[in-house]
């Protein structure tokens, strides 16, 4: 007995969610230089190829146009996120946003002290990238790093 065809495309969604969000968190750190734009547009351009398109410029539009907002949004933050579990710190670093944020991977956990904050930093390859510690903020259970101007 087959699922009712509203069951069957919601269990096909989240099948390809899963996989999609899978091959973006496998194949990031192969994209350089990671933490830029290029970065994610090796990656998308990466993605069209493998999935047919002819790799000129209309193709590559219409690909990126056909994920839509949602995908590629989701995607975006998937290949910009990492989690540190020895830290016990996630950060997101999208080079299209001002700051880096860090916060606790466990809601109440450890108050996430400038020094985990600058180890995690240190351990994804940003370190040199951030200003001094005196300009980031501490808000509550997140810190803002704020990106260095000229990397």
């Amino acid at each position: 007995m087959s699922p009712p065809a509203a069951e069957a495309s919601a269990l096909q969604a989240g099948l390809f969610d899963f996989a999609l969000g899978e091959l973006v968190r496998q194949h990031r750190e192969s994209f350089s230089p990671l933490w830029t734009p290029e970065g994610w547009a090796k990656l998308m351009i990466w993605l069209a190829l493998n999935s047919g398109c002819s790799g000129d410029r209309e193709a590559l539009e219409a690909f990126a146009a056909s994920l839509g907002p949602v995908v590629t949004g989701r995607m975006r933050r998937l290949f910009f996120e990492r989690e540190l579990a020895d830290l016990n710190l996630k950060l997101m670093a999208d080079p299209a946003e001002a700051q880096v944020l860090v916060w606790p991977l466990e809601p109440g956990g450890d108050p996430v002290g400038l020094e985990r904050v600058a180890a995690a930093l240190e351990a994804v390859g940003l370190a040199d990238r951030m200003v001094e510690q005196g300009s980031w903020q501490l808000l509550e259970d997140l810190v803002a790093v704020p990106w260095r101007q000229n990397p």
